[in-house]
């Protein structure tokens, strides 16, 4: 399988889109970048595309956007709670930005991850 390296422009969107919030760390995930909350992940970069992580009812409204899809890092198989946001959206932030902070959010309500 081949991993969809990001653009420079595509790294500096994500660590844009990167909350300054207690507990939120980024760091090298696919090949890529991810930032976690309590060692959650909670947004991810895969090649230009950025996927936030949300409960299902977020989910199906984020979906349906124009643009939004699910994010795939394997070809036909979704990991199951996350969204990729509109490419468009590089456009105008709030938007992105908002889905961002839900994302975080619903992440951070989550059982921190324990560390094997």
């Amino acid at each position: 399988m081949q991993v969809p390296k990001p653009d420079e422009e595509s790294k500096a969107w994500f660590r844009s889109l990167v909350p300054d919030a207690a507990g939120v760390t980024t760091r090298p995930m696919f090949g890529n970048l991810a930032a976690f909350v309590n060692g959650n992940m909670f947004l991810a970069l895969f090649g230009p595309d950025v996927a936030v992580r949300l409960p299902e009812d977020q989910r199906e409204e984020l979906l349906a956007e124009e643009g939004a899809s699910p994010f795939e890092v394997m070809e036909g198989r979704a990991m199951k709670e996350y969204v990729v946001l509109p490419r468009s959206w590089r456009e105008g932030r709030a938007r992105a930005e908002a889905w961002v902070e839900r994302s975080l959010a619903w992440a951070a309500a989550l059982p921190p991850k324990q560390k094997k």
